[in-house]
């Protein structure tokens, strides 16, 4: 079959081939019909060698839908030919905290070797995903799998680190999202529909603002040093409840520091490297910060049924898999709106 593989620390990865996947026991292989491109890949394939927790070469994609195509021994919860979204944060299953759909958090990953699909383990941007696990797949009962599939982590991230915020979400709040990407222009959507906040969108790029008016931002800023001055202004001084920063970059990070209310929260999502300065004087007094990651099983059901409530409009750009090196040139370089989806098959 053919895949797109990180090969070589510092080179960029190409399409390949590589064997069919065989399930083993328990095992499920989905024939993938969507894989998504996600910033995540950039910045794996950002780093040096010696920080790599996996060997190469790897295929990469963590955001798969398609169909069921073979069943290990053993597997009885799926049956071949089963539309499904994979939730893409494997934990050991056992744990209390698998145990409450909760593998976006299990603790004993490291220990044990369990590596995420196209984050350690072979990924989505192939015609076919090994899946260790029945229990990591959840039907698309009718959704689109080229739209559903963003919202397996584009969707899913965003709405984990809303729900964790939901209680300071009360009408008269406000909430600003920090970087109108993929995860962004979905997460003004998820703010939208699960809280009756005010909703702040901030992008450096004009086109990106249009997004998010289009997919429901009350108020638009550009994000530079007036941001977080226009946010006071829009809050009569008092700042926004809830910041989430879907880029995390150190000018950023200074943003939402300066336009968060005093008790509220800054939600870290973007991997963009940059340091929060968490103490008296750095940030208004009893505000939390927290670093959300990915989103739980039953939360990507939660997410799935928003979408076919059409709740959630997904903006997509698709690419066959020959031209997957296009659809990281042109993330890499900033230009995609909304989400980039490859479609193996095509």
């Amino acid at each position: 079959m053919k895949a797109f593989q990180y090969h070589t620390p510092g080179q960029p990865p190409s399409v390949t081939t590589v064997p069919d996947p065989e399930p083993g026991p328990g095992q499920v292989v989905v024939k993938v019909e969507a894989a998504g491109v996600c910033h995540s890949d950039e910045v794996i394939m950002g780093l040096p060698a010696d920080r790599l927790w996996f060997p190469l070469p790897l295929t990469l994609g963590h955001e798969a839908a398609g169909t069921v195509a073979a069943l290990g021994p053993g597997v009885e919860a799926v049956r071949t030919g089963d539309a499904v979204a994979v939730h893409g944060a494997w934990g050991c299953g056992a744990c209390r905290t698998c145990a409450l759909g909760r593998e976006n958090y299990c603790p004993h990953t490291e220990r044990l070797g369990i590596h995420s699909p196209g984050l350690g383990a072979p990924g989505a941007i192939a015609e076919y995903l090994l899946v260790d696990s029945a229990r990591h797949l959840v039907p698309l009962d009718g959704l689109d799998p080229v739209r559903a599939v963003p919202l397996t982590d584009a969707g899913l991230t965003p709405y984990h680190a809303v729900k964790r915020v939901l209680h300071r979400l009360v009408p008269g709040s406000t909430a600003v999202v920090i970087g109108v990407g993929g995860l962004g222009h979905l997460g003004v959507q998820i703010l939208r529909a699960l809280s009756a906040a005010t909703v702040v969108a901030l992008d450096v790029a004009e086109e990106k603002l249009a997004l998010a008016r289009a997919c429901g931002a009350h108020r638009t800023l550009l994000s530079d040093e007036r941001a977080a001055d226009g946010i006071r202004e829009l809050t009569d001084g008092l700042g926004a409840e809830v910041v989430l920063d879907f880029v995390a970059n150190d000018a950023t990070l200074r943003t939402a520091a300066k336009a968060v209310a005093k008790e509220g929260e800054i939600a870290v999502v973007g991997l963009g490297g940059g340091r929060l300065g968490l103490a008296a004087g750095r940030v208004p007094y009893g505000v939390t910060a927290s670093v959300p990651y990915w989103g739980t099983r039953p939360e990507l059901a939660e997410v799935l049924a928003l979408g076919r409530l059409g709740e959630l409009d997904v903006h997509i750009e698709t690419y066959g898999i020959d031209e997957a090196p296009l659809a990281y040139e042109r993330l890499h370089a900033g230009k995609i709106t909304g989400r980039a989806v490859i479609l193996p098959g095509a």
